[in-house]
């Protein structure tokens, strides 16, 4: 079997991490493997496979003759070193916002429209990850019957944010145990026993970043332009793993005992419903998982065609590591690296 040189980007942040943990445990054949970072982060080792791999400063020869670059670094991080590492020969599949919208850029979540893959020009987006999650359940259900309108509210956890605001949500919860001031770092507001509505900027219409995030890029992962889509984002006290209140509304019924059969045997789903115990996807039980639970599927009462349901996915895997890294695994099965 061929073997990859491969380069982690951010390889020191909670997703570099993990695409890291991914590789090995997915046994992704890495002949080489170079983990990259900001001159704050380096220095540091991470194991891979058993060894201890040193994390480099990133830099221009730092790219060379690698095949692959997994990068979760920041959207300025990335539009700085994806084209360098494009002109020394790297397929880069980019975890951040920097090349999502644009039109040459294949944004791809691979059970949805890997097809797109075939015509990269040397970037590959990585889409946001409630736009993942939600493209993941929905989109089978759009393939038997068109949808007219998607409305819906997220519930994001801390570690949307990276680890460090992990560790803050930690470090705010044992302040209010203690009864002690609540200090804010990360977040703009304590998130400890708290919510509220998604931390990025708004524009004219009143829409945050995330929630255009979902709008826009929903649309061109599932090929539908014109698509009617609104959503609420917000930030809850969960270190791990969004969940999503998604509403559906189709051109003709769809029998929710209909939709329970498509989404149980979709790739990537799971459905997880006990109506007799009020158990449905929680967050906990999605956490360092593969796939998007999805539950609670009922027919709206509110309109003839429409549906609810809620899903439930781990933000860092499914929702950013692991649809990065089986992008890869398709390249790599089409001989497109």
């Amino acid at each position: 079997m061929a073997t990859y040189r491969v380069g982690i980007l951010g390889a020191t942040g909670a997703v570099g991490t993990e695409m890291l943990q991914l590789l090995q445990q997915r046994q992704f054949p890495v002949g080489e493997l170079r983990l990259l970072a900001s001159p704050r982060s380096a220095g540091q080792s991470l194991n891979f496979q058993g060894e201890s791999v040193p994390v480099r400063p990133v830099s221009r020869e730092e790219f060379r003759h690698l095949d692959l670059v997994l990068a979760s670094a920041g959207a300025g991080v990335s539009r700085a070193w994806a084209p360098v590492a494009v002109q020394q020969g790297a397929v880069v599949i980019d975890n951040s916002s920097a090349f999502r919208l644009e039109p040459n850029v294949p944004l791809v979540v691979p059970e949805v429209n890997p097809q797109t893959l075939q015509h990269h020009q040397g970037i590959i987006a990585n889409p946001n990850c409630t736009t993942i999650l939600l493209c993941l359940v929905i989109y089978p259900l759009q393939k038997i019957q068109p949808l007219q309108r998607v409305v819906v509210a997220t519930y994001q956890s801390a570690s949307g944010a990276g680890a460090r605001a992990m560790q803050e949500l930690k470090q705010q919860t044992q302040q209010m145990l203690n009864h002690e001031p609540v200090t804010t770092e990360i977040f703009p507001y304590p998130l400890a026993f708290n919510l509220f509505l998604h931390n990025s900027p708004c524009n004219d219409l009143g829409y945050c970043q995330e929630e255009m995030k979902m709008i826009q890029e929903s649309r061109k992962i599932m090929g539908l332009p014109d698509l009617r889509l609104t959503a609420t984002c917000v930030r809850v006290p969960v270190l791990r793993a969004h969940a999503e209140a998604v509403n559906l509304e189709f051109t003709q019924p769809f029998p929710a005992a209909q939709a329970r059969e498509v989404l149980a045997q979709s790739p990537g789903v799971a459905l997880v419903e006990d109506w007799s115990k009020n158990y449905f996807p929680m967050p906990m039980d999605a956490s360092g998982q593969d796939a998007v639970l999805v539950g609670r599927i009922r027919q709206d009462l509110s309109h003839p065609c429409g549906l609810d349901l809620w899903l439930c996915g781990d933000q860092i895997r499914k929702g950013a590591a692991l649809n990065a890294v089986q992008i890869a695994e398709y390249l790599m099965q089409k001989n497109w690296l």
